[in-house]
């Protein structure tokens, strides 16, 4: 079996793999708010599953728990927001 370098290790890690995750879906969620778009909102949920899944992974592990803990309460705002976010494009397209 190959070894694993640190940085190739740390790459693959559920931890860092969630934390990626949760920036790309910290992106697309700022932009849907920047550009109330149906399409940027979809992204923007799609990519808030993927982290979602992710989180899971990394829950699992039981390894880096506060940093999974931090990514949770970061994604959880980000739903809150972007919900938010769609029920007033919503109340402003009436």
């Amino acid at each position: 079996m190959a070894k694993h370098s640190d940085t190739s290790w740390k790459e693959d890690h559920p931890s860092t793999l969630l934390s990626n995750s949760v920036q790309k879906a910290d992106h697309a969620v700022k932009q849907a708010m920047s550009h109330p778009e149906e399409e940027l909102f979809g992204q923007a949920y799609n990519t808030i599953s993927h982290a979602e899944n992710a989180l899971v992974s990394a829950e699992q592990q039981h390894e880096h728990m506060d940093i999974v803990q931090q990514n949770k309460e970061q994604l959880d705002l980000m739903k809150q927001q972007l919900h938010e976010a769609e029920a007033q494009e919503n109340m402003e397209d009436q």
